[in-house]
């Protein structure tokens, strides 16, 4: 092997080794703006020949590569650390201004990322943006067992290299915990999936349509530990007064993360093809890296077929009830930015007790006025408990609940169910030690205790309540909380 090669390939191996598997060498403009600099700024690592393009330095350390040739460097801009992303010049730059476009209009919005400025030369746009730890993806990958899958992520560039790139992620982000010791979404994990439904609703706040959300598009933060969109290279504005984007519409997104009116190509695109994106994207994140609509190779077959598989959160009602509704076939029935995140899925135990607590007072309300229209809550006793919910408490509990009430309870009955739940929830701390034992001493360890025992009770009673004149009513209390 000749001398030349054999450095090119040991350097390759390097960037490699040192986690920046996308290296590749730096292009260098004929353009009179754009400078070559010997060497990178203090302290940043693997950067390799760094070129000067007006306010912009771009390094060769490649972090990110889209379509049409785009690709993502780390660099800064005007002395401040950026991502800077290399979108190919063309004549007018309408993908590049209309990202700048989007950006600019939503600046300073906590999740969304942030845009510096931009920079061209004979070939290039430049776009200087806010510079993250790594994609959402990347994150779930890194602390998921499905990394340690020798044939995971489909169609990798280099296996070896991205079990060190998730390996440099944890390392990165140290102490980042996901999941609960039960499985269930950890309060961090709810965060960032909180995070993203925050960020596509400002978008469509603004009349935004973002028609490619997916994991890869969403940024993570470490300091403060959050999650931004990004990527808004096929984002588009609505036009005014419309809420479609009608027949000049063309077809977009990632395979695997479109909606079926995407992939159908629907000469009628609204923000609901986003809360289709939205629904794969937070399945994704608590399941690990899991896809409603299965395999990479087989999903948009499934997606428009609307063959989707929702069995790994079936023990999950309130997520359950979400996805199936943002990922419903019909646009029409799917919820939107702000709904989702007014969903019990993102309630605290606190919002999850006050709930319960407010339909057991207005069931008891209206039940005395005789024109209640929550008497359906009813119904939904075999779903709760099928049979006897007394049997399904703690003796010395129901004991302590009896001790506070003249009228029996009635085991078959949901009211009384609701019942038990409020009064706890009232009572909360006044116990006697060896019930505070059982409950806990706050409403997180309330909450634990009555979901684990009628997992489905809170998103049973809020299905009825959605279909009530008292909705609104009933969700102002909680959401205040």
């Amino acid at each position: 092997m000749r001398r030349k090669s054999i450095i090119e390939f040991l350097t390759k191996r390097w960037n490699v080794f040192s986690g920046n598997e996308g290296w590749i060498d730096s292009i260098t403009s004929n353009d009179d703006q754009l400078t070559e600099i010997n060497s990178p700024p203090d302290g940043c690592i693997g950067w390799g020949k760094v070129d000067k393009i007006g306010k912009i330095l771009k390094s060769s350390k490649v972090i990110g590569r889209g379509s049409n040739g785009t690709i993502v460097y780390e660099g800064t801009y005007d002395g401040r650390l950026a991502a800077v992303k290399r979108l190919v010049l063309t004549d007018p730059d309408d993908v590049a201004l209309r990202e700048i476009d989007i950006l600019m209009t939503s600046d300073r919005h906590q999740n969304i990322v942030r845009y510096y400025g931009k920079e061209k030369d004979q070939h290039f746009v430049y776009l200087a943006l806010e510079l993250c730890t790594c994609s959402l993806d990347d994150l779930i990958q890194a602390y998921s067992d499905s990394s340690n899958n020798p044939g995971f992520p489909d169609d990798p560039a280099s296996t070896d290299g991205y079990k060190i790139k998730l390996a440099s992620v944890r390392a990165m982000m140290p102490g980042v915990t996901l999941r609960r010791v039960d499985g269930k979404p950890s309060p961090l994990l709810l965060q960032l999936m909180r995070d993203v439904v925050l960020g596509l609703s400002e978008l469509h706040r603004l009349r935004v349509i973002h028609r490619d959300l997916k994991p890869n598009n969403v940024l993570i933060t470490k300091n403060p530990f959050g999650a931004k969109l990004s990527d808004m290279s096929i984002s588009t504005f609505l036009p005014d007064g419309r809420s479609s984007l009608g027949s000049h519409a063309t077809s977009c997104g990632t395979r695997g993360w479109q909606a079926p009116e995407q992939l159908l190509h629907s000469k009628c695109q609204k923000q609901a093809m986003d809360l289709f994106s939205l629904g794969c994207v937070l399945f994704f994140c608590i399941t690990g890296g899991k896809h409603p609509f299965g395999a990479n190779i087989e999903r948009d077959v499934n997606i428009a077929s609307n063959k989707m598989d929702l069995f790994l959160v079936k023990d999950m009602p309130e997520a359950y009830h979400l996805f199936s509704h943002l990922l419903s076939h019909d646009p029409e029935l799917r919820p939107t930015a702000l709904e989702v995140l007014d969903h019990p899925f993102f309630w605290s135990s606190k919002m999850r007790l006050t709930f319960l607590h407010d339909v057991s007072d207005e069931v008891e309300s209206e039940a005395r006025k005789g024109n209640s229209d929550l008497e359906k809550l009813e119904n939904i006793a075999q779903l709760v408990f099928d049979g006897n919910w007394i049997e399904k408490i703690d003796e010395v509990v129901m004991d302590d609940l009896r001790r506070h009430r003249r009228k029996p309870y009635v085991g078959s009955s949901v009211e009384d169910l609701l019942r038990v739940v409020r009064n706890k929830f009232n009572h909360s701390g006044t116990a006697p030690k060896e019930v505070e034992v059982i409950l806990g001493s706050d409403a997180n360890g309330l909450d634990a205790y009555f979901t684990k025992r009628f997992p489905k009770l809170l998103i049973e009673s809020y299905k009825v309540v959605s279909q009530s004149c008292k909705k609104k009513k009933l969700l102002a209390g909680v959401l205040s909380k």
